[in-house]
């Protein structure tokens, strides 16, 4: 299961330029759309300034790059 959470993490950072324009609760909706769907459970997305993101897993940068959503499991 922790692989599957890392390759969408994965995928949703080396796409973070796409993303990266998007309205942070848009893309958060998405990233949680689609870890809901890979059956992912206990976690929560955060939107935080780019440098309150620290050690957290990264899954999207939002707000013309201004903003990062990070993944954490509960």
């Amino acid at each position: 299961m922790t692989k599957i959470i890392l390759l969408g993490a994965a995928l949703v950072f080396m796409s973070g330029h796409a993303f990266a324009m998007k309205p942070c609760e848009e893309l958060k909706a998405e990233i949680a759309a689609g870890l809901d769907a890979k059956g992912v459970k206990n976690y929560t997305l955060t939107i935080v300034a780019n440098e309150e993101a620290g050690d957290k897993t990264v899954v999207g940068t939002c707000d013309g790059g201004t903003k990062k959503i990070v993944y954490e499991r509960k």
